[in-house]
């Protein structure tokens, strides 16, 4: 039996296509429901894993949760703005893009000063200290730090 395919050119002679059964509706919910769940998976693990270079993530720290709140509540949303803007070609890109960089660096040295404040010892190990503590988070200040100069360059020169 021959079946009658969707693709174009139409006269495409595909033997031995057989359609889908499934319809596009039942893929997609499939595929939503499969990944909700392994990045809530892997968000738990994680979280649990993390907590052990800084415990204030296990201990629901409120400065710990504010940022991460701001961070995602705010400033996720804003990357996407952002990524619109910059896919546009709109000229607000450098300052949505300024203003995220100096969000994280904010957050960020929130995060470190009020660790040193209390003490900084939330880590199990000098290991977990120096690869999630350090490690891991030089990398909100390394990238929005890199990005913050060439964007103030460029907001102020098409001011």
């Amino acid at each position: 039996m021959e079946y009658i395919h969707p693709y174009v050119p139409r006269d495409l002679n595909l033997p031995g296509f057989i359609p889908g059964f499934l319809s596009q509706s039942t893929i997609l919910g499939v595929f939503v429901i499969a990944s909700v769940l392994v990045v809530s998976f892997i968000w738990i693990l994680a979280r649990k894993e993390y907590s052990k270079g800084d415990s204030r993530y296990a201990g629901r720290d409120s400065v710990v949760v504010t940022i991460e709140v701001i961070t995602v509540g705010l400033e996720g949303p804003a990357c996407l703005l952002t990524l619109y803007s910059i896919a546009a070609k709109k000229s607000h890109s450098y300052v949505l893009q300024l203003a995220i960089s100096l969000g994280l660096l904010y957050g960020t040295a929130l995060y470190f000063i009020t660790s040193v404040l209390e003490g900084d010892n939330f880590a199990a190990s000098p290991f977990y200290y120096y690869a999630y503590y350090i490690f891991a988070n030089a990398w909100w200040v390394l990238i929005p730090s890199l990005n913050s100069d060439p964007l103030l360059e460029q907001y102020i020169c098409s001011s």
